[in-house]
């Protein structure tokens, strides 16, 4: 297993939070998602190789935006 932690800007509520791990619990080999508005984070495990940029753009596609 592999773990990511994304530093996301744009997440203001708990609703923020849910359409995020929706969004990328979808994502082939993604095992879990946990998104935290308060500390702007979300952290995907993963249970395959996941290209980074895929969880990114999943994100940024839902109005969100992903920092390096």
């Amino acid at each position: 297993m592999k773990e990511l932690l994304l530093n996301v800007e744009g997440m203001h509520c708990g609703g923020c939070e849910k359409r995020i791990q929706n969004a990328v619990s979808d994502i082939d080999g993604v095992e879990s998602v946990e998104a935290h508005f308060e500390a702007g984070t979300v952290k995907v495990v993963l249970n395959k190789d996941v290209d980074m940029k895929v969880i990114a753009e999943t994100i940024e596609d839902i109005g969100f935006e992903v920092k390096e």
